[in-house]
């Protein structure tokens, strides 16, 4: 998808200092997203902490599962 942003070209300038394999602005950008998403999935996760479940480990750890 195309898209027509304004970036911060210091932003942009201290990432590629950190990371000088990135090249592009798209590169950047792309990884900025995938981190943003990973973000968000941990947040998801931990907020999932706590939550009741019910069930017996070791019987679904002995339990035989048919062969196929």
């Amino acid at each position: 998808m195309r898209t027509n942003i304004e970036i911060d070209e210091s932003k942009i300038a201290a990432i590629r200092l950190l990371n000088s394999n990135l090249k592009t602005k798209k590169e950047i950008i792309d990884i900025a997203l995938e981190e943003l998403i990973n973000t968000m999935r941990r947040q998801r996760l931990r907020q999932m902490r706590g939550k009741g479940w019910e069930g017996d480990l070791d019987e679904m750890r002995t339990h035989e599962v048919p062969l196929i």
